[in-house]
């Protein structure tokens, strides 16, 4: 993903108008002064029960001064607003009450690098009266000609309520919405939001947005703006209401979802609609029990569900207290903390940047391993940062992998290599809200990012990338050969992220395996065809490979784009790949031509069939709605 992306203009003035139509005209408010954001206060001291979560972790009580909350969040957003590459991490925790009201709303920014997350039980037990928003990024500042939401990364929102009310903070437009105008790797899980939600900033021209992700959230008295996002993905939440599409939006077991629309010509779409998830198991959480001891929740496994899991009253699931966890800081060294794991704890990650000179050892079924504020992890010496034994039940979440300056055959691998396929599918493995990067905030190389051995895993939320922007970028230095390899059977992956990989994006060899969801973009820079070729026949290398082995295999709304920037006639053969067997069933997959002042392209959607993306139809979707 790359700011420079250009866009037809035309997808701009429709997605505009598509998020506008809907609201109501919002009173023109006087531009509040300017704050004089202070600098970011050190934590204050953990109070009785709350355990020792380290600097950069804030807790809100409802009887801090509003006052106080307001500029501690606006300072941490000013730091962070513009700090993409930054090594500052947040986590911005709300005890359960209500923050902010009709006549002094609470609104905030989120940053990079930044979760905002409530400590109810339930997402009714902390409100927010007001907005925590994300807006475009204009450069330069001054201008809105080049304002978008394309590389909002790496920040989140969950377990909480938000009743969208207007703050003389922000200008009318501004308060027509909850705005999470966000790209990749920005989840919004388990919330609860009273009024319209818009997913790009419509405030700003073109407000270009690309991709996202939201779970076992309800939205109620508004509608979701789509604008400008190109693909996205709701999963078992419930919906009043959704304006548009541009190329790939992908509902899963959503109350009040649109209807499949795909490959339709006219009206709305494009949509690809099921109407319950296969098999499911919400991300675990951080909360306060009735006496005020800090817990964390597991959801329970769910089969062929719809809506959120907490819609009916408590969701089911199993409840740890936290003195079961080793809460680790980055100042820890691997072996610390793999000690604490060999003794049966689970584990905490607090925000920071782990530097890695040994990867962490996850050994234990059923260990809950649970990043607050982005921890990132970065393997130093050419070792995965982290190694999940072949064992069930293993829950990661809320984390970043970076690759280090020694070359890693993986960075995060689940189950051993050459041990039996072990898993467990009544509870199942999860890898949720896991980011993987190569390049970018610092020089680095994976041969792999993530390798699954594992077999009844589930994975939602996946942001693999190997960067094409930051430090460390080029065809021979950030390098990375695949983003996501699959080996165990009856995986399901909900929302696959997946970019600019130099061979094959995601190689899938288990059986029985499900996607959900897939965005990708091809390298933007093979320096020449013959640097990129699969074979001596075969152009370029196809997003997702199924491989021959596989006789069992569904995937749903699926799209791979192209942007070869280096002025170079760069063809891929097709975007995807796989057995032409009754048993693998693709559904809804689109390849896309991403500027038409560049040139290549892709010549096929999937194994010969499909149409072409290249300068004679940029912007353009190639549709095959159903394979074979």
């Amino acid at each position: 993903m790359a700011a420079t992306r250009v866009f037809a203009a035309l997808l701009s003035a429709l997605a505009l108008a598509a998020a506008t139509a809907l609201l109501p005209a919002a009173p023109a408010l006087a531009a509040a002064p300017a704050l004089a954001v202070p600098a970011v206060p050190n934590a204050a001291a953990a109070g009785p029960g709350q355990p020792d979560f380290g600097p950069n972790v804030y807790v809100f009580s409802p009887s801090t001064p509003q006052s106080q909350i307001q500029a501690t969040v606006d300072a941490i957003a000013s730091q962070q607003v513009s700090n993409q590459f930054g090594t500052q991490r947040y986590a911005l925790l709300f005890e359960p009450g209500t923050y902010g009201s009709a006549a002094d709303p609470l609104s905030f920014q989120v940053g990079y690098y930044t979760s905002v997350a409530g400590l109810g039980a339930s997402p009714g037990d902390v409100v927010i009266n007001g907005a925590i928003d994300v807006f475009n990024q204009c450069s330069p500042a001054t201008s809105t000609a080049n304002c978008t939401a394309l590389d909002n990364f790496w920040r989140s929102l969950s377990n909480l309520t938000i009743n969208v009310t207007a703050s003389p903070s922000l200008n009318g437009c501004q308060n027509s919405a909850e705005f999470w105008a966000v790209s990749q790797a920005s989840p919004m899980r388990r919330v609860d939001i009273n009024g319209n939600l818009t997913l790009d900033d419509y405030c700003s021209s073109p407000g270009f947005s690309s991709g996202g992700f939201i779970a076992d959230s309800e939205f109620t008295g508004g509608t979701v703006i789509n604008g400008t996002q190109q693909q996205f993905l709701v999963r078992n939440s419930d919906l009043d209401g959704w304006t548009n599409g541009v190329w790939n939006q992908v509902f899963s077991g959503d109350v009040g979802a649109p209807a499949q629309a795909f490959g339709v010509t006219g009206g709305a779409g494009p949509y690809t609609t099921l109407a319950t998830s296969p098999v499911t198991e919400e991300e675990p959480f951080l909360y306060t029990g009735a006496a005020g001891d800090y817990r964390v929740f597991v959801p329970a496994v769910q089969h062929n569900s719809a809506g959120a899991s907490w819609a009916s009253g408590p969701a089911p699931g199993t409840s740890i207290p936290v003195g079961r966890f080793f809460i680790a800081s980055p100042a820890d060294p691997a072996w610390v903390i793999n000690a604490a794991l060999a003794r049966g704890r689970d584990l905490i990650l607090t925000p920071g940047v782990y530097d890695l000179d040994q990867p962490i050892e996850v050994t234990r079924p059923g260990t809950v391993v649970l990043g607050l504020g982005f921890p990132t992890l970065i393997p130093q010496h050419g070792a995965a940062a982290m190694q999940v034994a072949s064992v069930a039940g293993v829950k990661l979440s809320g984390m970043i992998f970076d690759a280090g300056p020694v070359n890693s055959p993986v960075l995060l691998q689940v189950g051993a290599p050459l041990r039996p396929r072990t898993g467990n599918p009544a509870d199942p493995t999860l890898v949720q809200d896991v980011f993987f990067r190569i390049g970018g905030a610092t020089a680095g190389s994976a041969t792999a990012s993530l390798v699954v051995n594992s077999s009844d895993a589930i994975l939602d939320d996946i942001w693999a990338w190997r960067a094409d922007h930051g430090s460390g970028v080029g065809w021979t230095e950030n390098v990375g050969d695949t983003g996501l390899v699959i080996n165990g059977n009856d995986v399901t992956a909900y929302g696959l992220f997946v970019e600019h990989y130099e061979k094959y994006e995601v190689i899938w060899n288990g059986q029985s395996g499900t996607d959900i969801f897939l965005q990708n973009e091809m390298p933007y820079d093979p320096p020449s065809q013959a640097a990129w070729m699969a074979g001596p026949a075969t152009d370029g290398y196809p997003a997702v490979l199924v491989t021959p082995r596989v006789t069992r295999f569904q995937g749903y709304g699926m799209g791979s784009y192209c942007f070869f920037d280096l002025g170079v006639p760069v063809f891929a053969t097709n975007a995807f790949e796989a057995p032409d067997t009754a048993g693998v069933q693709f559904h809804d997959l689109l390849t896309v031509f991403l500027n038409a002042t560049a040139s290549g392209g892709i010549d096929h959607v999937i194994n010969g069939v499909g149409g072409s993306a290249t300068a004679a139809n940029p912007d353009a979707p190639a549709d095959v709605v159903s394979y074979p």
